[in-house]
């Protein structure tokens, strides 16, 4: 059988996991999430993590692999997803890779060499005494590129991009090893008016779901305030409001324009790549995949 790959990509709230799972019942498929915050287990509902109801009895890998307390990186998930996907070429079955996280995806389809950079103690403890702002300026200076895809407003990736940047001139050119597998990617397109109704759609649902519970569960795991904050969106917000430092109506307001503005950034990363195939719904994706797999 040919080594062949589907990636199902568009931003968050645009339906990629229920596309996902049809396609995989009609293509013998198994999927593989390329989502940087649903590695770690107990991040479901902020992340808007797939339940077992909804993968139908699709077997998903590169889900609640981590403890939040740990940080993994774009090398960490390239070895998984790889290993993933030798398990599912060897049951004859075609791998889907489902997400939003252009590196994650870049990495395993690009066979990208990433650099081994270790943490530098000296600078990390620096820079967690500036602001987000502060780093951002800094990022912004020593590589511009990517300052202007990276979350801003997230410290944990602002340190390890500017651990990166000072310790290699910037962040390089990447190498490549050339994959053994062919991809076919596809975007799932949206209007910006219906992506943005069905981001706050999903986050009010979210929050009936039981998100403020899901975070104080985590405080009560032992996982720290910055930690939190770290992890970016639901939780920066869901922590500060069970801090006490913003109501929970603010939490709300803040989270419709970060969300949306994370998922802008989404946009802006894969339309660069012109190899992605944009499709309105499923009959256009199901035509684009039967095609290549053929």
């Amino acid at each position: 059988m040919s080594r062949k790959i589907i990636v199902i990509l568009g931003p968050t709230a645009s339906g990629k996991s229920a596309l996902a799972v049809k396609i995989a019942k009609k293509i013998n498929g198994e999927i593989i999430s390329a989502d940087s915050r649903q590695v770690y287990k107990g991040l479901n509902i902020g992340t808007g993590k797939i339940t077992k109801k909804e993968m139908s009895g699709i077997p998903h890998h590169c889900l609640d692999i981590v403890s939040p307390k740990k940080i993994f990186t774009v090398s960490d998930f390239k070895k998984r997803a790889e290993e993933a996907l030798e398990k599912i070429f060897s049951k004859n079955k075609t791998p889907i890779i489902v997400g939003g996280t252009g590196l994650y995806i870049q990495a395993v389809v690009d066979g990208i060499l990433l650099p081994e950079v270790r943490p530098n103690w000296k600078l990390r403890k620096e820079l967690e005494k500036k602001t987000t702002e502060e780093m951002f300026a800094i990022l912004k200076k020593l590589d511009p590129e990517r300052a202007k895809t990276i979350d801003a407003k997230n410290p944990h990736r602002l340190i390890r991009a500017i651990e990166i940047a000072k310790t290699l001139g910037k962040v390089p050119n990447l190498g490549v090893e050339l994959p053994s597998w062919e991809t076919l990617q596809i975007w799932i397109k949206l209007d910006y008016e219906k992506l943005r109704k069905k981001i706050n759609d999903r986050l009010a649902s979210d929050l009936k779901k039981g998100m403020v519970i899901e975070a104080e569960k985590l405080r009560q795991y032992g996982l720290p305030w910055k930690r939190m904050d770290g992890l970016g969106l639901e939780y920066r917000y869901l922590a500060k409001f069970l801090k006490g430092e913003i109501s929970k109506k603010e939490m709300i307001e803040k989270l419709k324009i970060e969300i949306w503005n994370y998922a802008k950034r989404q946009i802006t990363w894969f339309k660069r790549d012109k190899r992605i195939k944009w499709v309105k719904n499923y009959k256009e994706s199901e035509k684009l995949i039967i095609k290549f797999l053929k």
